[in-house]
């Protein structure tokens, strides 16, 4: 599958991107992953192997290149990160429900915003 990754503000490290199952999402442990370098404005991220079934995206852009979302004293994200139909955080991530996408047969591709902070 192909997603692109919107509103990217440049081009320092990684923009990684999660594919995930109702119960792994916003866990660590989503089963498909992909990563490309990050670059200002638009990534295209492809993700191999996600068979037919419900999954919602969660994305962001670990610009220091270490792997994780690095977040304030407050808890809150330091890099931008976004989630599959531009679902919104209010308070706290968006529900399973309001990202979620279906993959079948054919080839899918979504296309959703990073937010910064």
């Amino acid at each position: 599958m192909e997603v692109t990754v919107k509103n990217v503000r440049n081009a320092h490290g990684n923009v990684l991107v999660a594919i995930c199952t109702r119960a792994d999402f916003l866990q660590p442990r989503c089963p498909y992953r992909g990563r490309a370098a990050a670059r200002e404005g638009a990534v295209q991220v492809s993700i191999a192997g996600v068979p037919p079934g419900v999954y919602a995206a969660q994305a962001f852009h670990d610009e220091n290149g270490n792997g994780r979302l690095d977040r304030n004293f407050l808890g809150l994200p330091l890099e931008g990160m976004g989630f599959s139909n531009d679902a919104k955080m209010h308070m706290g991530p968006p529900r399973f429900e309001d990202a979620s996408f279906t993959v079948g047969e054919k080839p899918v591709s979504i296309a959703f915003d990073l937010v910064y902070r």
